[in-house]
């Protein structure tokens, strides 16, 4: 945008499916089909804003996959430190909801949760 300087992107991102196989065997028995963890990719939808005189990125992350079973999102927040204008404050946060796995609900949002909080380490 050239009246404000915003940089905009919209993008989908495709990433290996890291479901591991025995939660994948553990939901036949479940209304969650199986076939549908089976999936080789999962695609994600990812938004971000650019503010190059504010010197900020803002994204926004949802899962396009399994829509109809979870509900995966995040938001990460760069900017310059308020400590040191050579530093970045990064924030994130992130939200998981699983429904329609019966008992397995809690076991697939607490893996997704561990994986995710890998990830931010990293």
């Amino acid at each position: 945008d050239l009246s404000t300087g915003i940089i905009y992107r919209r993008r989908i991102a495709t990433c290996q499916n890291v479901i591991p196989e025995i939660l994948r065997k553990s939901c036949s028995s479940s209304v969650f089909q199986v076939s549908a963890l089976k999936v080789p990719n999962i695609y994600l939808e990812e938004e971000s804003w650019l503010n190059m005189q504010k010197r900020n990125m803002s994204m926004k992350t949802h899962c396009l996959t399994w829509t109809q079973y979870a509900s995966l999102s995040e938001e990460s927040v760069f900017r310059e430190s308020v400590e040191n204008p050579n530093w970045t404050d990064f924030t994130q946060k992130g939200r998981i909801s699983v429904t329609g796995a019966g008992l397995l609900n809690y076991v697939l949002e607490a893996f997704a949760r561990s994986f995710l909080k890998q990830g931010v380490k990293k």
